[in-house]
């Protein structure tokens, strides 16, 4: 968290994994390129270029797009979900120059700008065959920019989260184009297994991991609750992990319950910043972090720390013989509610 905007809000972990990914590109075009030498000595280092930057920038978009749902499936990836964003803006720089090269290469040694050629050169959206898929790959990356240049928090703060979020699911349609733009390009220039392989594990993979996820979020939303008066048995103390969230679902909204230095204390699931799911986090110098992008708040009275001030409701907790029972009705914002005891270590 920070209280004045910066270019980049990097700090260690984030050096490391932004230091790796760009060590992880720079590998992948390496031996792209001195594969594509071996296998097709006639090819020009542009040529090899274009296929190897566009092939990285279609590889991390489905990692993008497959991290969602992985830590859906299995919370070990949560890591990766908090650097989600700065790995979408790797992809689009690696997209970026794709697009250069290409543009370069096919574009810019006519008598007209390289996007008049761009969109002048191939009209033929009537036929598969000779469809211009090369624009699909532009539009596609236009997204992909509108994404990167509004990743940072002063768009969040300015759209709305809400906004911001809607917009940011445009990923899908950036994820669309490409895969038409390289299936199309497959269809009209190379006829190579690998290459159609390639797309329909990626495409299959993400269906299904998407699929799995949602199925994983149906049940869970879905779990009958052990009701008495106005209380919800959510099992036993030992159910809840220490330092760690648990997400339940009351009344159909997401409560986030955290067992921390002696006592079990219950939030709601949504974080103010970017609606974030507060359940996947854990407790972090004394507070809950949500996992998406670290904002901060006290499980006591979901409060983030000064000089923040913002807040999340909480519930009321009770432990009767060993069991958790939380009170399903919402407390406002900010309101504190002792957390229940359940012994220093338990």
């Amino acid at each position: 968290m920070s209280t004045t905007y910066v270019r980049v809000s990097w700090n260690r972990q984030k050096r490391r994994y932004d230091t790796v990914v760009v060590a992880a590109v720079l590998a992948f075009v390496a031996t792209f390129v001195a594969c594509g030498l071996v296998l097709d000595p006639r090819a020009t280092a542009e040529t090899l270029l274009i296929r190897a930057f566009g092939a990285c920038a279609f590889v991390l978009l489905h990692v993008v797009l497959a991290i969602g749902p992985l830590c859906r499936l299995d919370r070990r990836f949560l890591p990766l979900l908090y650097n989600r964003r700065h790995l979408g803006v790797v992809t689009f720089v690696v997209a970026l120059a794709h697009g250069v090269f290409s543009a370069v290469q096919f574009h810019a040694f006519g008598d007209v700008s390289i996007l008049v050629s761009l969109w002048s050169s191939n009209t033929r959206f009537d036929s598969l065959a000779h469809f211009p898929f090369q624009q699909l790959g532009f539009v596609a990356l236009s997204v992909l920019f509108v994404m990167a240049a509004t990743s940072h928090d002063f768009w969040l703060k300015t759209l709305s989260p809400r906004a911001w979020k809607t917009l940011h699911m445009g990923v899908y349609v950036a994820w669309a184009l490409v895969v038409m733009h390289v299936a199309v390009g497959a269809f009209q220039t190379v006829v190579s297994p690998l290459l159609w392989g390639t797309l329909l594990v990626g495409t299959i993979g993400l269906a299904v991991l998407h699929g799995l996820a949602a199925r994983a979020e149906r049940r869970r939303d879905a779990a009958p609750q052990d009701a008495s008066g106005t209380e919800i048995d959510v099992g036993p103390v030992e159910s809840l992990p220490l330092d760690r969230g648990r997400t339940v679902v009351v009344r159909g909204e997401r409560v986030a319950l955290f067992r921390h230095a002696g006592g079990i204390s219950a939030v709601s699931n949504v974080c103010r910043h970017q609606n974030g799911p507060l359940g996947e986090g854990r407790i972090i110098d004394g507070c809950i972090t949500c996992p998406w992008h670290g904002y901060q708040y006290r499980p006591h009275d979901g409060t983030s720390p000064p000089p923040f001030t913002d807040r999340v409701p909480t519930y009321r907790v009770r432990v009767v013989d060993g069991r958790v029972r939380l009170d399903p009705r919402a407390l406002p914002a900010g309101t504190p509610v002792p957390p229940a005891h359940v012994g220093v270590g338990r």
